[in-house]
Parts: C-alpha cells; structure tokens; sequence
C-alpha cells in the first residue's frame, strides 16, 4: 500500500506547478506535531499541502501526501498504514479529505500518541467533522480556517499585482489614500465586478470557461457527499438543502421570515434550524447573530446570508446590489472579527478578535450606492462617513453626517 500511494504522489507532484501562496501559509506553526486545515471545498486546501510538501522534498525530508478519497481506500486501517510509513522512516504525513475517513480523530489520536516522531497535517472540508474532531483531539491538534481567495488574493494572482495589505483599522482611516493609490493601477470597477462573480474560488483560473458549473459540482459535493458522509442527513433529504439554499437567495437578508422559509423550501420550521446549521457547517451560507445576552443568545439567527457572492451569482436569477455589498462585507471580516446585528440602530458591530474594542457599520447608501465608512473618533465615539466610490472617484462627502451615540469603545 505504502507504495502505490507514493506512486499517485508523485503522479500529484509532476503537474503540480502552482508558485502563489495564500495567506494562511504565513500564519501556520509548521513546528507543531499535528495541524488540521479546515475550510469549504475548493478554497485551496490541497494546493496548500502540496506546496509544503514540495517544500519537504526539497529539504530531503521523507514525506508523504495520501488523499483518504481514494476508492481503493475503502477497507484502509489508517494506524496501521501509519505504522508502516514511520517503520520505513516516515516523518511527515499529509492527509487530504480526512473528514471521508470513519471516525478518523479516534485513530489519529492513537497515531500521534504512539508514533511521537511523525509530524501530521491533516485537511477537511466540511468544518463540522474537523471541529468535532478537535473535541476528541484537544491538546494535540492546531486549527486552522482556510477561506477562498480575498478581493487583494484575487488582484494579486489575476492581475499579477503585488498589493500591500491593511487592517481594517487602517482602512477605516486611511481609505481614501488606499483607493487612489489602486485606482492607478487597475479600473477597479470592473475588478470589482469580476470578484463578485468569480473571484472568491481559486478554482476559477484553472476552469474559467465553466466555472459556474463547476461551482454548482462542488456545492452538490458538500451537500451529497460531504454531509451525508458525516450521517448529518439522509441522501434522500439532501434536495431540501438544495431547496432551502435557492430560497435564501431568493430572500433579502434585512427580511429573513423563517416560517415563510420553512413553507416555501417544504420542511418543517423545527427541522429548518437543522439544516441551516448543517449548510452553516459546510460554509455555504454565513450567520449573523443579534447582538444580545443570555438565553436570547441561542435563539435563532437574525440574519442569514449566502457564504460569498459568487455564490449570489450561481443560485440567484436576481443580484440586488444591497444584498451582494452585504454578503461581501460578511464574508470578507467574520474570519478577523465576530459580527453580531444591534437591534435598536440599523448598524453592524463588530468585535475585534482579542480585544475589547468595537466598531460599527452603518447600513445607509448615498446616490452613488456606497457604503457608509466609519470611523472612531478620539473620544471613543463612533462616526460615520459617507465615502463615494463613483467612476474611480474616491472623495469624502458630507463627513460626520451620523453620529451613533451611547456606544463606546468599551461597551
């Protein structure tokens, strides 16, 4: 066995030639002794390893990539393929679509245990198994979250550009700078445009003539291998995810009916909150919780969105552009910042991750359909700015036309 999965290794490696590297490759402690990446299908989680494992090939490290949706793995024993691989001087051992593996965390629990010289990486798609799989694994396995590609990813490999990136903080204060600074570059709005359509998955550059099909191929992979895999509902049921997706698209966020829901996607309103969660867990829609305490806090979702907006453009006969800005907003911040909707001032807040400090979105739109930016001032209260991105123009417009108060950077 040990060496016919070194063989489709090498099959892997010699049509490998992907140079860009992501952002998560910067954040990831190489050093510890057991990393798993999670994240949806098709963000580039087996580009990743096999990128490192190129960079374990060239230091002479005896290293080795197996994909565990092989079919010839079906009746596979993974500890005692691991046996086998460290008797023959096994150091590292990257495992791809390890969520396809029964019960994978209870093995690799043993195998890291016992094999106290293996080095494991290992991938999932679907955030449900590799988070539970953190609970059986605790003080042993590192967790990292892989998104698709972010709007500088995309300029940066579609348009061979070599941006500098900015904290939100940064771009909050400095945004005018930013945009001018790019605008010289490239004809951002059409950039934009391209992002919003097909510039979230990196599998576009490698399959842009059908990209919305092949889009369609993954989702219909999540939900009929990935879920049903993981015993999260039946194969036969998998058409109601499909259903409740098209009716999300179908509803503006700022009007989620969940009875209205539940009726036109054909499942009950007890069943509805299931599979909202099970579709949260193969990241293809995103949450948005009211801020609140208490028990309120595990009532239902104030808000539900599409994971991206390619998404959008897959599933929706209709884009509204309100919709499409607010969706791009929630996928691009929830990996930094933990989103919750105020329910007396039509604003989003955000935490940022670590801190105590807060910061709010305004949900208005000027004539040019902009979004509010925002800023905090000195004195710990938060202003808004209207910003007009019309045509390339990055001007500031009508400053301090809103001033939300009673909330602090400490509330």
């Amino acid at each position: 066995m040990l060496e016919k999965l070194k063989k489709y290794e090498r099959i892997f490696l010699s049509t490998f030639n992907i140079a860009y590297r992501r952002y998560l490759f910067a954040r990831i402690d190489f050093n510890d002794r057991f990393i798993a990446i999670f994240g949806p299908r098709g963000v580039g989680k087996t580009t990743m390893l096999l990128q490192y494992l190129q960079d374990l090939k060239k230091l002479k490290k005896n290293a080795l990539y197996i994909t565990l949706d092989y079919p010839f793995l079906v009746n596979f024993d993974l500890f005692d393929f691991c046996e086998e691989f460290v008797e023959h001087g096994g150091e590292y051992l990257l495992i791809d679509e390890v969520h396809r593996y029964k019960d994978f965390a209870v093995h690799l629990k043993s195998v890291y245990d016992v094999f106290k010289n293996l080095k494991i990486i290992i991938t999932g798609s679907c955030a449900t198994s590799i988070l539970s799989a953190k609970a059986d694994l605790s003080r042993r396995v590192t967790l990292y979250h892989l998104n698709g590609f972010s709007l500088r990813e995309f300029l940066e490999v579609h348009y061979h550009l070599n941006l500098q990136r900015y904290t939100l903080e940064n771009i909050l204060q400095n945004h005018i700078d930013i945009c001018k600074n790019i605008i010289q570059q490239i004809d951002i709005q059409t950039v934009w445009k391209n992002y919003l359509e097909f510039g979230y998955y990196p599998f576009f550059f490698d399959k842009r003539t059908n990209f919305l099909q092949n889009l369609l191929e993954t989702i219909n992979l999540t939900l009929d291998i990935d879920l049903v895999s993981l015993g999260l509902i039946e194969q036969k049921y998998t058409y109601k995810l499909k259903k409740l997706l098209e009716v999300i698209c179908a509803s503006e966020p700022f009007e989620v009916n969940y009875t209205r829901i539940a009726a036109a996607a054909e499942i009950s309103r007890a069943k509805l909150y299931d599979y909202i969660n099970y579709l949260k867990n193969g990241e293809l829609i995103n949450l948005l919780e009211e801020d609140t305490r208490g028990i309120k806090k595990i009532a239902k979702p104030a808000k539900i969105f599409l994971n991206n907006t390619n998404l959008l453009y897959a599933f929706c006969d209709e884009q509204k552009i309100g919709t499409v800005r607010e969706t791009f907003f929630v996928n691009q911040v929830q990996e930094m910042y933990d989103l919750s909707r105020l329910q007396k001032v039509e604003t989003r807040k955000l935490q940022l991750a670590g801190t105590g400090e807060r910061l709010m979105i305004s949900n208005g739109y000027n004539r040019y359909n902009a979004r509010f930016a925002v800023r905090l001032s000195p004195h710990g209260r938060i202003y808004f700015l209207q910003a007009t991105l019309s045509h390339g123009d990055c001007s500031r417009t009508d400053e301090m036309i809103t001033k939300v108060h009673g909330f602090s950077k400490e509330d």
